[in-house]
């Protein structure tokens, strides 16, 4: 059964959340359908992408 969930932030600790679903190969079940946040698209993907943080 796939479950649907949403990200009501995009700020570290929404991105962290994304980075674990996205690692966890037990997550396979689990989709995200939208992330919620006031940074554009692009913003956003830039920030995922190239976190100086956790790499």
């Amino acid at each position: 059964m796939m479950i649907n969930i949403a990200i009501n932030g995009f700020g570290r600790i929404g991105r962290l959340f994304l980075r674990a679903l996205s690692e966890n190969k037990n997550a396979k079940n689990i989709k995200v359908k939208i992330i919620n946040d006031l940074a554009d698209l692009d913003s956003n993907i830039h920030l995922f992408k190239y976190d100086s943080i956790h790499g």
